[in-house]
């Protein structure tokens, strides 16, 4: 018998593994088997008291602890949008260490959330939504919107970011900008694009008053997104020099009802 893991990366806030669960939970319900909400690392440093009494899950520990109860068959759903390095480098590698101390087993990883050439529309409706609702709380005001996510030093999780760019132009019959919360420095780095902050200067040193949408490329919260973020302490900086320009953020991918379903195309038919 298969037991299914739903894994994110992880994050220290408990906002994070609150959603992890809650997403495992949605999707056991759809799919009609168990499945566990675990994270890569992190999230095991989360203080139990702010997880209801229940210790976050990382991966290398439930793998042993369910091998050691005689499960060998898993698979590994990931709440990531693309290939990065935590899933082609990462997880083999734990799969491996484990099954040198535990035994061989199986594992299987499931398609990413937006797996290329094909991409995903559903993360197109996601953001197309999420994007016309904040344009509609601002007024009549044609804003601009900017695809904000991460960034990756790996060209193909870039590519992912570009693919949905490009849908949500359009989708919305407008320019969709991009940019990201982190790069590495050089030339060989720029298919990243540039930081969400350099970006909002550029566009205040031009037109300061026409608003910004901000269309949050995160599952959930973490070390940028969420509550009391970088993104928000990013935008409330830049926003504090140009009194009055409006830059707004769109929720978290993860809090639309629509990523359950992209979750459950994900799941591999039972052998």
């Amino acid at each position: 018998m298969r037991t299914l893991l739903l894994l994110d990366n992880g994050s220290r806030r408990a906002e994070s593994t609150v959603m992890l669960r809650r997403l495992a939970t949605q999707l056991a319900a759809r799919c009609g088997e168990a499945v566990l909400p675990v994270s890569l690392l992190h999230s095991d440093q989360v203080p139990v008291a702010q997880l209801d009494g229940q210790a976050a899950a990382t991966l290398a520990p439930t793998l042993r602890q369910l091998c050691a109860a005689g499960q060998r068959d898993f698979v590994l759903i990931p709440l990531f949008f693309g290939a990065s390095r935590a899933l082609t480098e990462f997880i083999p590698t734990t799969a491996a260490e484990v099954a040198a101390d535990s035994g061989h087993f199986h594992w299987q990883l499931a398609p990413t959330l937006c797996p290329l050439p094909a991409g995903e529309p559903l993360l197109v409706d996601i953001m197309a939504a999420q994007v016309a609702d904040a344009a509609a709380a601002l007024g009549s005001l044609t804003p601009r919107v900017v695809l904000v996510d991460h960034g990756s030093p790996v060209p193909a999780v870039t590519a992912v970011r570009q693919w949905i760019s490009t849908q949500l132009a359009q989708r919305l019959g407008m320019t969709v900008a991009q940019a990201v919360m982190e790069r590495r420095a050089g030339a060989a780095y720029d298919f990243n694009g540039m930081l969400l902050e350099e970006w909002l200067q550029q566009q205040a040193a031009v037109d300061a008053i026409t608003p910004v949408i901000v269309a949050l490329l995160f599952v959930a919260a973490g070390r940028h997104a969420g509550a009391n973020g970088d993104l928000a302490t990013l935008i409330a900086r830049v926003t504090a020099q140009h009194p009055g320009w409006r830059v707004v953020m769109t929720p978290l991918v993860g809090s639309h009802p629509l990523l359950v379903d992209i979750l459950q195309r994900r799941i591999p038919a039972p052998a």
